[in-house]
């Protein structure tokens, strides 16, 4: 990967920070013309980008396309994809490994001289298909001989938020019979609250940790590993491991089976490995999980176009660059108008947040500008009973970015009203939209919307494997596109290391007071032990609780 310069160091840094002393006023009459809507439409990936409810006008889009080559942003994407080390800080201490969770995609490219990471994720997949079918033949059986109809998921962060996400969004397509649960919280009530219900002889347990040793994973695992021993059932007939090569899961003495992660694949970027593969191939099928990949590959093709304004991740990225570092906005929220998106947004606050949340450059040095949003959001039409009177009237200016689609999952529908419940949805979607944009003038003050709220509009036709893959691999492309124009290491996530070392600490004490009565570890971290004395966590006994 080679060296960058700083963003602000760039020749179309300054020419952008003139342009957005006067950015266009969407409030002016025919700014949002029939045309300009026309116009604004970027297409790739089975999604259109709607774009004319953003303060650009053709010279802002010219002087984003300048920044994104001047950065180079498409030329590191293509050198990302082809196995540079992409995760690493200069000169100092890092990961310094590949970025290649494009590789678990790629399985759709004919080549002669396939690459490794390529290699290893078509074998995963073969190997999860042949596990697959030995399901469904029955070959693989629970102990009484019946089939299993249950998966319980068990991981944290990315082995959890965006398989999650993606099994809510394609709930419509799951195999008959099929479920799965989903434990990431250490909290003890998480792991009770998905166990308590189910016929744990035919379920099936899938633990998810690249290192095998994520302390709440583990800690919920020996949770569940109790319950199913506390059932009289052998958890080795029952729990899977998705894990690293070599790892302290990879053992057949513990596990059903053990499919495959690889240290380039990042966790927020894994959802398109065995990390989302193993309970997606359950609970949709082998198809639909390939649909999935294919989506995710054909949006992965379009992120390569050089060209800004038509190639949908390289858009999102640079527009939002253009409301983040020349409009100063803070935030982003990301509204989908779907029910099965509903933890989307959950999942993109770590795809974003921990990818971006930088404050250094790649070389070491602190950097001269803002970098990531905060990111938040929640499903439409439900936001609108709730904080959209902060997006139209608040004295933050938060953009959005709207994900629709023009038809529903399930085909059921009725027409209240002379209107489907679907053109409802679509119908706030757009007015919505407008409205940010546009705004309202009124004499009465408290009737008054500033407009001039910057949005942009992602429509697709229906949501399916295949296009959550391209909206996966979307943003996944957008995020990893901003941080090489903002010289930045979007891979690592440094950030949530402190707070884990800290708390190991403080589980010493724990477990130093509970073996010893006698223990005194406040001459040896006296910060720590002062903290768990004030909370009182280190003179209550402990003690185990009737179940309610």
């Amino acid at each position: 990967m080679p060296d960058r310069s700083p963003m602000d160091t760039l020749p179309a840094f300054a020419a952008l920070n003139d342009l957005a002393r006067h950015p266009l006023d969407l409030t002016v009459p025919g700014a949002l013309s029939p045309a300009r809507i026309r116009t604004m439409v970027c297409q790739g990936g089975g999604c259109a980008i709607h774009y004319a409810t953003q303060r650009v006008d053709d010279i802002v889009l010219d002087r984003l396309q300048e920044l994104a080559d001047q950065s180079g942003a498409v030329e590191q994407f293509l050198a990302m994809k082809q196995g540079a080390i992409a995760n690493r800080i200069d000169g100092h201490d890092s990961e310094n490994r590949q970025v290649l969770h494009t590789a678990t995609r790629d399985l759709f490219t004919a080549t002669p001289h396939e690459p490794a990471a390529t290699a290893q994720a078509r074998r995963e997949v073969e190997r999860l298909t042949a596990f697959l079918a030995d399901l469904d033949s029955g070959r693989l059986a629970a102990p009484d001989g019946n089939t299993f109809t249950d998966l319980v998921n068990i991981g944290i962060g990315g082995s959890d938020l965006g398989p999650r996400a993606v099994y809510l969004a394609l709930q419509a397509f799951s195999r008959p019979g099929r479920k799965v649960h989903f434990i990431a919280n250490v909290d003890p009530d998480d792991a009770a609250a998905v166990l308590a219900p189910l016929d744990l002889s035919r379920t099936l347990v899938n633990v998810v940790s690249k290192s095998g040793s994520t302390l709440e994973t583990l800690t919920n695992e020996e949770l569940a590993r109790a319950a199913f021993r506390a059932a009289g059932l052998d958890p080795r007939q029952h729990f899977l491991a998705v894990t690293g090569e070599h790892s302290p899961m990879d053992n057949p003495d513990h596990y059903l089976r053990a499919f495959h992660m690889f240290d380039y694949i990042g966790g927020r970027y894994s959802t398109t490995s065995m990390v989302g593969g193993v309970m997606l191939g359950f609970a949709l099928g082998m198809e639909n999980f390939m649909e999935l990949l294919r989506g995710a590959h054909v949006m992965d093709r379009s992120a390569e176009n050089r060209e800004l304004r038509h190639n949908p991740a390289l858009l999102l990225a640079l527009l939002g660059i253009w409301n983040r570092n020349f409009l100063g906005h803070e935030t982003l929220a990301i509204l989908p108008y779907s029910q099965a998106l509903h933890r989307f947004t959950a999942h993109l606050q770590q795809c974003d947040m921990e990818s971006n949340g930088k404050s250094i450059t790649r070389q070491g040095a602190a950097v001269g500008y803002r970098t990531g949003p905060i990111v938040w959001g929640e499903a439409g039409t439900n936001g609108q009973h709730a904080f959209y009177q902060l997006i139209h009237q608040g004295t933050t200016t938060v953009p959005v970015e709207f994900i629709g689609f023009r038809q529903c999952q399930y085909g059921r529908d009725l027409t209240v009203q002379a209107t489907t419940s679907q053109e409802k949805l679509v119908a706030n979607l757009l007015a919505q939209s407008l409205a940010l944009a546009v705004g309202q003038p009124h004499a009465n003050p408290n009737k008054r919307f500033p407009g001039n709220r910057p949005n942009t509009l992602i429509l697709a036709d229906r949501l399916t494997p295949a296009t959550m893959g391209g909206l996966l691999a979307l943003y996944e492309n957008k995020v990893a596109l901003q941080g090489f124009v903002w010289n930045i290491n979007s891979f690592d996530q440094e950030g949530v290391q402190l707070g884990k070392v800290l708390a190991n600490r403080l589980l010493d004490h724990f477990a130093g007071r509970r073996l010893d009565p006698a223990y005194d570890g406040g001459a040896k971290d006296p910060m720590g032990w002062a903290l768990l004395e004030t909370a009182g966590l280190l003179t209550r006994p402990v003690t185990k609780r009737p179940h309610p």
